[in-house]
């Protein structure tokens, strides 16, 4: 087989999973508007929408962001039809992803068009914050998703407006945003010398690059604890994993400075923060059996 019929194959692939999930988001905008709710898709299909067509960006599940006066409403009906919560990944409002206030991100989002459906997304410059955001809240673990940040870069619409991605949050999370779209383009090529920040893009901390290289070259995928409980030697490993934390994931979670040397204290401010989110779900799972 060649390299070719290989490309071929998989962008023929990648099409075929892009329609098959168009549908059920679809499926999943108009269940939620039939009960009022108005939900605002992120991360996946929405990301996916910058890249080549050449190049598949596959993801597994629908983000769907909800106002946080909508969300027990929303869950309740997931949960009374349990055909419909499969593959739905849904999200109170956009709480640490975000700052800026959901009637904000709200008015300033728009309608496309899925097979004459309207589906709501963000403003292209609210998006790449989120993903970024998104991407260092997990610890910069999945090295492939960085390319979300690349092509939302590179192929972001002649009206991007930087002060409105850039300057409506606080300055250290306009940071995060920065450094982010460097290791886009340190990893992966993204040029940048457009940007009114390129020199500050590349100033990185000195503790973030082996941070991140360390993380992937860890050989173990983040996995929730609450996933590990059939198997012991996988919970010991994920266990592991989390002492300490990852100082990029630790940051993110106490809304730390990447600036300051020291992890130390955002890595015990993580633990405290996590801890009990983490035992309620392992929980819920031993009392379910």
């Amino acid at each position: 087989m060649t390299n070719e019929t290989v490309i071929t194959d998989n962008v023929r692939w990648g099409l075929l999973n892009k329609k098959k999930f168009e549908a059920r988001i679809v499926d999943a905008f108009l269940f939620m508007r039939s009960a009022g709710i108005e939900p605002i898709l992120i991360k996946g299909w929405a990301a996916a929408r910058f890249y080549p067509q050449y190049v598949p960006r596959y993801y597994s599940d629908i983000d769907l962001a909800v106002s946080p006066a909508d969300y027990d409403a929303a869950l309740a009906l997931l949960e009374s039809n349990a055909e419909k919560k499969v593959g739905i990944d849904l999200h109170k409002g956009f709480r640490r992803h975000d700052t800026l206030p959901w009637d904000d991100l709200f008015a300033n989002s728009h309608l496309i068009d899925i097979d004459g459906v309207g589906i709501r997304i963000l403003r292209p410059e609210d998006h790449l914050r989120i993903l970024c955001v998104h991407w260092l809240g997990d610890g910069g673990a999945y090295r492939g998703r960085l390319w979300d940040i690349y092509y939302a870069v590179s192929n972001r619409p002649k009206s991007f407006d930087w002060n409105r991605c850039l300057n409506t949050v606080s300055r250290k999370r306009r940071k995060w945003i920065i450094l982010t779209i460097g290791l886009a383009h340190e990893y992966l090529g993204l040029y940048i010398d457009d940007l009114p920040f390129a020199d500050e893009a590349v100033q990185f901390p000195s503790w973030l690059v082996p941070a991140l290289e360390d993380e992937w070259n860890s050989g173990v995928p983040l996995t929730s604890l609450h996933l590990c409980l059939k198997d012991r030697r996988l919970l010991w490993r994920q266990i592991k994993k989390r002492i300490p934390p990852n100082p990029i994931q630790a940051t993110i979670d106490t809304e730390g400075h990447f600036d300051e040397k020291s992890r130390l204290f955002y890595q015990a401010g993580s633990i405290v923060k996590r801890m009990p989110h983490s035992i309620k779900r392992i929980f819920n799972v031993v009392a379910s059996k």
